[in-house]
Protein backbone atom coordinates (compact mmCIF):
# COMPACT_ATOMS: atom_id res chain seq x y z
CA UNK A 1 0.00 0.00 0.00
CA UNK A 2 2.80 2.62 0.96
CA UNK A 3 3.95 2.10 -2.95
CA UNK A 4 1.02 3.87 -4.17
CA UNK A 5 1.39 6.99 -2.08
CA UNK A 6 2.23 9.32 -4.59
CA UNK A 7 1.11 12.91 -5.55
CA UNK A 8 -1.95 12.95 -8.20
CA UNK A 9 -1.14 13.03 -11.74
CA UNK A 10 -1.98 16.94 -12.96
CA UNK A 11 -1.46 17.63 -16.57
CA UNK A 12 0.86 15.36 -17.85
CA UNK A 13 3.27 16.87 -15.32
CA UNK A 14 6.42 14.97 -14.50
CA UNK A 15 7.02 14.46 -10.84
CA UNK A 16 10.23 16.49 -10.75
CA UNK A 17 7.85 20.01 -12.22
CA UNK A 18 5.03 19.02 -9.97
CA UNK A 19 7.61 19.05 -6.79
CA UNK A 20 9.07 21.98 -8.12
CA UNK A 21 5.62 23.68 -8.22
CA UNK A 22 4.50 22.55 -4.95
CA UNK A 23 7.48 24.18 -3.39
CA UNK A 24 7.62 27.45 -5.40
CA UNK A 25 3.58 27.51 -3.99
CA UNK A 26 4.26 26.69 -0.50
CA UNK A 27 6.99 28.96 -0.03
CA UNK A 28 5.65 31.88 -1.97
CA UNK A 29 2.49 31.59 0.28
CA UNK A 30 4.77 31.47 3.24
CA UNK A 31 6.84 34.62 2.48
CA UNK A 32 3.49 36.59 2.37
CA UNK A 33 1.33 34.69 5.30
CA UNK A 34 3.15 32.66 7.36
CA UNK A 35 4.47 33.04 11.07
CA UNK A 36 7.60 34.77 11.00
CA UNK A 37 7.50 36.15 14.60
CA UNK A 38 8.01 32.62 16.76
CA UNK A 39 11.12 34.11 18.70
CA UNK A 40 13.19 31.14 18.47
CA UNK A 41 13.10 30.78 14.42
CA UNK A 42 13.92 34.64 14.75
CA UNK A 43 17.83 35.62 15.90
CA UNK A 44 17.90 37.59 19.15
CA UNK A 45 17.75 41.01 17.88
CA UNK A 46 14.75 39.60 15.99
CA UNK A 47 15.84 39.58 12.77
CA UNK A 48 15.30 36.81 10.56
CA UNK A 49 17.59 33.88 9.51
CA UNK A 50 19.78 34.01 5.94
CA UNK A 51 19.80 30.62 4.53
CA UNK A 52 22.13 28.26 5.57
CA UNK A 53 22.79 30.99 8.48
CA UNK A 54 22.80 28.72 12.02
CA UNK A 55 20.41 29.64 14.36
CA UNK A 56 20.68 28.99 18.70
CA UNK A 57 19.80 25.74 19.09
CA UNK A 58 18.77 25.30 22.48
CA UNK A 59 15.56 27.53 22.17
CA UNK A 60 14.98 25.86 19.33
CA UNK A 61 14.88 22.24 21.25
CA UNK A 62 13.00 23.49 24.73
CA UNK A 63 10.57 24.74 22.13
CA UNK A 64 10.09 21.72 20.02
CA UNK A 65 9.41 19.66 23.11
CA UNK A 66 7.42 21.83 24.51
CA UNK A 67 5.25 22.23 21.42
CA UNK A 68 4.66 17.94 21.59
CA UNK A 69 0.99 17.23 22.41
CA UNK A 70 0.94 21.26 23.01
CA UNK A 71 -0.40 24.30 20.47
CA UNK A 72 1.80 27.18 20.13
CA UNK A 73 -0.01 30.04 21.65
CA UNK A 74 -0.50 27.92 24.89
CA UNK A 75 3.66 27.49 24.26
CA UNK A 76 4.86 30.71 24.29
CA UNK A 77 4.71 32.26 27.65
CA UNK A 78 6.35 28.56 29.16
CA UNK A 79 8.89 29.78 26.84
CA UNK A 80 9.90 33.10 27.97
CA UNK A 81 9.96 32.08 31.09
CA UNK A 82 11.65 28.86 30.78
CA UNK A 83 14.33 30.86 28.90
CA UNK A 84 14.63 33.60 31.42
CA UNK A 85 15.18 30.89 34.39
CA UNK A 86 17.55 28.62 32.15
CA UNK A 87 18.99 30.88 29.41
CA UNK A 88 21.88 28.08 28.83
CA UNK A 89 22.21 24.42 28.57
CA UNK A 90 24.77 24.65 31.66
CA UNK A 91 21.62 26.48 33.71
CA UNK A 92 19.00 23.87 33.08
CA UNK A 93 21.75 20.74 33.43
CA UNK A 94 22.72 22.42 36.50
CA UNK A 95 19.11 23.06 37.58
CA UNK A 96 17.21 21.19 40.49
CA UNK A 97 14.48 18.65 38.84
CA UNK A 98 12.28 20.80 41.73
CA UNK A 99 13.06 23.80 40.02
CA UNK A 100 12.28 22.28 36.23
CA UNK A 101 8.74 21.06 37.13
CA UNK A 102 8.04 24.16 39.18
CA UNK A 103 8.85 25.95 35.79
CA UNK A 104 7.08 23.62 33.60
CA UNK A 105 3.51 23.40 35.89
CA UNK A 106 0.59 23.57 34.13
CA UNK A 107 1.55 23.19 31.00
CA UNK A 108 1.32 18.91 31.29
CA UNK A 109 2.84 15.68 29.92
CA UNK A 110 5.88 16.47 32.75
CA UNK A 111 7.45 13.70 31.20
CA UNK A 112 8.94 16.06 28.73
CA UNK A 113 10.34 18.75 31.25
CA UNK A 114 12.02 15.80 32.69
CA UNK A 115 13.55 14.32 29.40
CA UNK A 116 14.51 18.41 29.10
CA UNK A 117 16.17 17.94 32.02
CA UNK A 118 18.62 14.77 31.75
CA UNK A 119 18.93 15.64 28.00
CA UNK A 120 21.01 18.65 28.72
CA UNK A 121 22.91 16.90 31.56
CA UNK A 122 23.53 14.38 28.65
CA UNK A 123 24.78 16.84 26.42
CA UNK A 124 26.91 19.18 29.19
CA UNK A 125 28.24 15.20 29.97
CA UNK A 126 29.36 14.78 26.58
CA UNK A 127 30.84 18.30 25.35
CA UNK A 128 33.61 20.51 26.53
CA UNK A 129 32.19 23.73 27.50
CA UNK A 130 33.67 26.60 28.38
CA UNK A 131 33.02 27.42 31.97
CA UNK A 132 30.85 30.70 30.29
CA UNK A 133 28.68 27.60 28.27
CA UNK A 134 29.42 28.67 25.02
CA UNK A 135 30.80 25.26 23.71
CA UNK A 136 28.62 23.53 20.77
CA UNK A 137 27.73 20.37 22.41
CA UNK A 138 24.69 20.46 19.65
CA UNK A 139 24.22 17.05 17.71
CA UNK A 140 24.46 17.87 13.43
CA UNK A 141 22.91 14.04 12.75
CA UNK A 142 19.48 12.24 13.35
CA UNK A 143 20.89 9.83 15.28
CA UNK A 144 22.66 12.28 17.62
CA UNK A 145 19.09 13.90 18.64
CA UNK A 146 17.53 10.75 18.91
CA UNK A 147 19.72 9.47 21.51
CA UNK A 148 18.59 12.15 23.79
CA UNK A 149 15.33 11.36 25.97
CA UNK A 150 11.81 12.17 24.23
CA UNK A 151 13.40 13.24 20.58
CA UNK A 152 11.87 11.05 18.14
CA UNK A 153 12.59 11.35 14.63
CA UNK A 154 10.39 14.33 13.34
CA UNK A 155 11.26 16.39 16.39
CA UNK A 156 15.23 15.60 15.35
CA UNK A 157 14.70 16.69 12.01
CA UNK A 158 12.61 19.80 12.75
CA UNK A 159 15.46 21.16 15.31
CA UNK A 160 18.03 20.08 12.52
CA UNK A 161 16.13 22.08 10.09
CA UNK A 162 15.51 24.75 12.32
CA UNK A 163 18.57 25.23 13.63
CA UNK A 164 21.22 25.02 11.24
CA UNK A 165 18.83 24.99 7.82
CA UNK A 166 19.60 21.07 7.25
CA UNK A 167 18.00 19.31 4.54
CA UNK A 168 15.60 16.69 7.05
CA UNK A 169 12.08 16.30 6.69
CA UNK A 170 9.58 16.11 9.49
CA UNK A 171 6.16 14.71 9.75
CA UNK A 172 4.30 16.02 12.88
CA UNK A 173 0.89 15.86 13.22
CA UNK A 174 0.54 19.07 10.91
CA UNK A 175 2.72 17.59 8.38
CA UNK A 176 0.50 13.87 8.15
CA UNK A 177 -2.82 15.91 7.79
CA UNK A 178 -1.43 18.09 5.03
CA UNK A 179 0.37 15.64 3.13
CA UNK A 180 -2.56 13.26 3.46
CA UNK A 181 -4.85 15.58 2.43
CA UNK A 182 -2.65 16.37 -1.01
CA UNK A 183 -2.82 12.07 -2.27
CA UNK A 184 -6.00 11.58 -0.76
CA UNK A 185 -4.45 8.71 0.94
CA UNK A 186 -7.27 6.24 1.57
CA UNK A 187 -5.63 4.51 4.83
CA UNK A 188 -4.47 6.26 8.19
CA UNK A 189 -1.21 7.95 8.22
CA UNK A 190 0.18 5.73 11.22
CA UNK A 191 -0.18 2.64 9.12
CA UNK A 192 2.23 3.71 6.87
CA UNK A 193 4.79 5.98 7.99
CA UNK A 194 7.53 4.80 5.75
CA UNK A 195 5.78 6.04 2.76
CA UNK A 196 4.62 9.59 4.11
CA UNK A 197 8.23 10.21 5.23
CA UNK A 198 9.36 9.29 1.82
CA UNK A 199 7.03 12.04 0.19
CA UNK A 200 8.18 14.23 3.01
CA UNK A 201 11.49 13.80 1.97
CA UNK A 202 10.20 14.39 -1.79
CA UNK A 203 8.85 17.49 -1.01
CA UNK A 204 11.45 19.05 1.00
CA UNK A 205 13.21 21.92 -0.74
CA UNK A 206 16.48 21.01 -0.19
CA UNK A 207 17.88 24.78 -0.80
CA UNK A 208 15.63 25.69 1.68
CA UNK A 209 14.63 23.66 4.33
CA UNK A 210 14.18 25.15 7.24
CA UNK A 211 11.64 27.39 5.71
CA UNK A 212 9.92 24.59 3.46
CA UNK A 213 9.50 22.67 7.08
CA UNK A 214 8.25 25.86 8.89
CA UNK A 215 5.69 26.67 5.61
CA UNK A 216 4.37 23.42 6.33
CA UNK A 217 3.85 23.67 9.54
CA UNK A 218 2.28 26.76 9.20
CA UNK A 219 -0.31 25.46 6.37
CA UNK A 220 -0.98 22.66 8.58
CA UNK A 221 -1.63 24.90 11.63
CA UNK A 222 -3.35 28.48 9.85
CA UNK A 223 -5.32 26.40 6.81
CA UNK A 224 -5.22 22.95 6.28
CA UNK A 225 -6.38 22.70 10.05
CA UNK A 226 -8.47 19.70 11.63
CA UNK A 227 -11.92 21.02 10.93
CA UNK A 228 -12.94 23.18 8.12
CA UNK A 229 -10.12 23.57 6.18
CA UNK A 230 -9.54 27.15 4.71
CA UNK A 231 -9.19 25.54 0.99
CA UNK A 232 -9.54 29.20 -0.57
CA UNK A 233 -6.79 30.51 0.65
CA UNK A 234 -4.39 27.25 0.37
CA UNK A 235 -1.66 27.06 -2.43
CA UNK A 236 -1.89 23.49 -2.23
CA UNK A 237 -5.11 23.76 -3.72
CA UNK A 238 -4.82 23.15 -7.29
CA UNK A 239 -2.97 19.92 -6.48
CA UNK A 240 -4.80 18.67 -3.91
CA UNK A 241 -6.78 15.26 -4.14
CA UNK A 242 -8.75 15.41 -1.46
CA UNK A 243 -9.67 19.34 -2.25
CA UNK A 244 -10.53 17.42 -5.85
CA UNK A 245 -12.73 15.11 -4.53
CA UNK A 246 -15.13 17.49 -2.98
CA UNK A 247 -14.26 16.64 1.08
CA UNK A 248 -10.97 17.26 2.51
CA UNK A 249 -11.95 17.21 5.62
CA UNK A 250 -12.62 13.17 5.27
CA UNK A 251 -8.67 13.18 5.13
CA UNK A 252 -6.68 12.05 7.18
CA UNK A 253 -8.52 8.87 7.34
CA UNK A 254 -8.71 7.62 10.81
CA UNK A 255 -8.94 4.51 12.72
CA UNK A 256 -12.19 3.85 15.16
CA UNK A 257 -10.18 5.11 18.68
CA UNK A 258 -10.77 2.64 21.36
CA UNK A 259 -12.77 3.64 24.45
CA UNK A 260 -11.09 5.90 26.80
CA UNK A 261 -11.42 4.28 30.39
CA UNK A 262 -12.96 6.08 33.12
CA UNK A 263 -12.24 6.07 37.06
CA UNK A 264 -13.16 7.10 40.04
CA UNK A 265 -10.17 8.38 42.58
CA UNK A 266 -10.61 8.98 45.88
CA UNK A 267 -8.37 11.47 47.80
CA UNK A 268 -7.73 12.33 50.79
CA UNK A 269 -6.61 16.10 51.98
CA UNK A 270 -5.20 14.99 55.54
CA UNK A 271 -4.51 17.66 58.24
CA UNK A 272 -2.83 17.42 61.49
CA UNK A 273 -3.49 19.03 64.67
CA UNK A 274 -0.80 21.78 63.84
CA UNK A 275 -3.30 22.05 60.61
CA UNK A 276 -0.65 21.23 58.17
CA UNK A 277 -1.40 19.48 55.24
CA UNK A 278 0.27 15.57 54.05
CA UNK A 279 1.50 15.97 50.61
CA UNK A 280 3.49 12.81 48.65
CA UNK A 281 5.89 13.20 45.89
CA UNK A 282 5.30 10.52 42.68
CA UNK A 283 8.28 7.99 41.64
CA UNK A 284 10.27 10.06 38.68
CA UNK A 285 9.02 7.36 36.56
CA UNK A 286 5.48 7.69 34.44
CA UNK A 287 3.12 10.88 32.97
CA UNK A 288 3.47 12.49 36.02
CA UNK A 289 6.48 11.75 37.56
CA UNK A 290 7.80 14.01 40.26
CA UNK A 291 5.37 15.78 41.25
CA UNK A 292 3.77 16.33 44.56
CA UNK A 293 -0.12 15.07 45.17
CA UNK A 294 -2.72 14.87 47.95
CA UNK A 295 -2.95 11.22 48.29
CA UNK A 296 -5.47 8.76 47.15
CA UNK A 297 -6.45 6.00 44.98
CA UNK A 298 -8.27 3.94 42.48
CA UNK A 299 -11.88 3.59 43.72
CA UNK A 300 -12.63 -0.45 43.94
CA UNK A 301 -16.28 -1.92 42.37
CA UNK A 302 -18.91 -1.37 45.14
CA UNK A 303 -16.37 0.56 47.57
CA UNK A 304 -17.93 3.41 49.34
CA UNK A 305 -15.37 6.58 48.53
CA UNK A 306 -14.91 6.95 52.08
CA UNK A 307 -14.08 3.55 52.42
CA UNK A 308 -11.51 3.91 49.03
CA UNK A 309 -9.83 6.63 50.80
CA UNK A 310 -9.23 5.08 53.79
CA UNK A 311 -7.55 2.02 52.45
CA UNK A 312 -5.51 4.16 49.61
CA UNK A 313 -4.01 5.67 52.52
CA UNK A 314 -3.06 2.63 54.75
CA UNK A 315 -1.62 1.14 52.00
CA UNK A 316 0.14 3.85 50.39
CA UNK A 317 1.21 5.74 53.94
CA UNK A 318 0.88 3.49 56.63
CA UNK A 319 -1.73 6.00 58.35
CA UNK A 320 -4.91 5.88 60.05
CA UNK A 321 -7.55 8.50 59.21
CA UNK A 322 -11.05 10.01 59.98
CA UNK A 323 -12.88 11.04 56.74
CA UNK A 324 -14.52 14.04 56.83
CA UNK A 325 -16.58 15.61 54.81
CA UNK A 326 -16.50 16.65 50.93
CA UNK A 327 -14.05 19.07 49.84
CA UNK A 328 -14.67 19.27 45.88
CA UNK A 329 -15.57 17.02 43.67
CA UNK A 330 -13.77 17.30 39.92
CA UNK A 331 -12.83 15.62 36.71
CA UNK A 332 -10.00 15.66 34.55
CA UNK A 333 -9.30 13.96 30.63
CA UNK A 334 -6.02 12.87 29.83
CA UNK A 335 -5.28 11.33 26.42
CA UNK A 336 -5.33 7.98 27.40
CA UNK A 337 -8.24 8.39 30.41
CA UNK A 338 -10.60 10.06 32.19
CA UNK A 339 -10.70 10.38 35.83
CA UNK A 340 -13.21 11.90 38.58
CA UNK A 341 -11.45 13.07 41.66
CA UNK A 342 -13.60 12.70 44.73
CA UNK A 343 -11.87 14.75 47.58
CA UNK A 344 -12.49 14.84 51.15
CA UNK A 345 -10.66 16.66 54.05
CA UNK A 346 -9.47 13.99 56.18
CA UNK A 347 -8.14 14.25 60.12
CA UNK A 348 -5.26 12.22 60.83
CA UNK A 349 -5.38 9.56 63.57
CA UNK A 350 -2.01 7.21 63.94
CA UNK A 351 0.79 6.01 62.07
CA UNK A 352 4.09 7.77 61.05
CA UNK A 353 3.51 8.83 57.33
CA UNK A 354 5.93 6.23 55.27
CA UNK A 355 6.03 6.34 51.54
CA UNK A 356 5.40 3.06 50.90
CA UNK A 357 4.18 3.52 46.60
CA UNK A 358 6.46 7.46 46.10
CA UNK A 359 9.12 9.05 47.02
CA UNK A 360 8.76 10.94 49.60
CA UNK A 361 6.08 12.22 52.17
CA UNK A 362 5.77 15.52 53.74
CA UNK A 363 4.00 17.77 56.02
CA UNK A 364 3.20 21.23 55.20
CA UNK A 365 1.26 24.47 56.36
CA UNK A 366 -1.36 25.32 53.47
CA UNK A 367 -0.13 28.33 52.25
CA UNK A 368 3.39 26.52 51.16
CA UNK A 369 1.46 24.27 49.07
CA UNK A 370 2.26 26.83 46.24
CA UNK A 371 6.21 26.67 46.62
CA UNK A 372 5.58 22.19 45.30
CA UNK A 373 4.85 21.59 41.80
CA UNK A 374 1.73 19.59 41.62
CA UNK A 375 -0.14 17.85 38.81
CA UNK A 376 -3.04 20.41 37.05
CA UNK A 377 -5.99 18.90 38.63
CA UNK A 378 -4.51 19.58 42.26
CA UNK A 379 -4.22 23.27 41.56
CA UNK A 380 -8.61 23.48 42.04
CA UNK A 381 -8.23 21.13 45.43
CA UNK A 382 -5.51 23.45 47.03
CA UNK A 383 -7.72 26.32 45.85
CA UNK A 384 -10.92 24.40 47.06
CA UNK A 385 -8.30 24.18 50.36
CA UNK A 386 -7.27 27.60 50.51
CA UNK A 387 -11.17 28.97 50.49
CA UNK A 388 -12.38 26.59 52.87
CA UNK A 389 -9.89 27.47 55.14
CA UNK A 390 -10.20 31.52 55.05
CA UNK A 391 -14.12 30.77 55.84
CA UNK A 392 -12.99 29.32 58.68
Amino acid sequence: MADRLHLPPDDGSSLQVRVAELRRHLLDWWERDGRHHIPWKLHRDGSRPGPGEPLAAYGIWVAEVMLQQTQLAVVLPYWHRWMAAFPALAALAAASEHDVLMLWQGLGYYARARRLHAGARHLVAGAQLSSAGDGDPWPRTLEGWMALPGIGRSTAGSILSSAFDRPFAILDGNAQRVLARLVAHPVPPKRELAGFWRLSETLLDPQRPRAFNQALMDLGAGVCTPRQPACGTCPWQPHCAAYAAGDPGRFPVKDTPPPVPFQVIGVGVVRNEQGQVLIDQRLPEGLLGGLWEFPGGKQEPGEAIEATIRRELREELAIEVTVGEELITLEHAYSHKRLRFVVHLCRWRSGEPQPLASQQVRWVAPEQLSSYPFPAANARIIAALQARIAAG
